[in-house]
């Protein structure tokens, strides 16, 4: 079973515009996820996915492989079927954003691990801990999840809602997916569905078509850069672990 590690990266972002080739500790943002991205033991070759030829030059100055796609793409997940696309010998894509710098290569392989020992799931996402401050926060995504853990529903609402005091503890949904590639080209060309629309969730889209979605828990989050607040950040925390 062959398995590729996809990056989209983008630059038009629109909260930190050209966001892939900003700097921390000295290496661009691009370079950073893709040289933690190559540390999973699984994946049989990492790509950047991008539709910017200086992010293109970026990733090929530091030789990693690189694929330009369509600049028409809404989402991260149509420029990731289009790399799946041109890959036909694999067999399992694994989504890394492309702004999570110190994304753990370990969970990239229990996502991977998960799907290939799962014939009966879709795709695979992870879940962390939710804090009590985001609770509230709708950016905060949560997650339910059955005994086999596999997802029931995705919400920027608190879920389950502690009527009485929780049993397990709620769970924030962690943005890194592995998909079976040909569900994902299936995926990719299905119509938004009534609570992905309600909620803005994509994922919900394979919940409501009948998918199975397995959810592996970690301890925490990975740090996502989307402002200069989060680059400094970044930068702090790099410095700090070369001491």
């Amino acid at each position: 079973m062959k398995i590729a590690c996809i990056i989209p990266s983008r630059y038009a972002s629109t909260r930190l515009p050209g966001k892939p080739l900003r700097m921390i500790a000295g290496e661009t943002l691009v370079h950073r996820v893709y040289e933690r991205a190559v540390l999973a033991k699984l994946p049989d070759i990492v790509i950047v996915a991008t539709d910017n030829e200086k992010i293109e030059s970026e990733v090929k100055s530091f030789g990693g492989r690189v694929m330009m796609t369509s600049p028409d793409h809404p989402t991260g997940t149509d420029r990731l079927a289009e790399v799946a696309a041109s890959l036909p010998d694999y067999d399992i894509v694994v989504n890394v954003q492309g702004d999570e710098p110190f994304i753990n290569p370990d969970v990239i392989d229990s996502l991977a691990k998960r799907l290939a020992e799962r014939d009966d799931l879709d795709m695979t996402t992870a879940a962390a801990p939710l804090k009590e401050d985001e609770y509230d926060d709708p950016s905060a995504v949560k997650v339910v999840v059955n005994q086999k853990g596999e997802a029931l529903y995705f919400s920027r609402s608190l879920i389950p809602y502690p009527r009485n005091e929780f049993s397990v503890p709620p769970l924030k949904h962690v943005g890194i997916y592995a998909y079976r590639r040909d569900f994902l080209l299936a995926y990719a060309g299905m119509k938004q569905t009534p609570l992905e629309k309600t909620e803005s969730l994509e994922q919900l889209r394979a919940l409501e078509m009948g998918y199975k979605i397995g959810v592996i828990r970690i301890d925490s989050e990975d740090i996502g850069i989307d402002t200069e607040e989060d680059l400094k950040k970044a930068n702090r925390l790099f410095e700090r672990s070369h001491q």
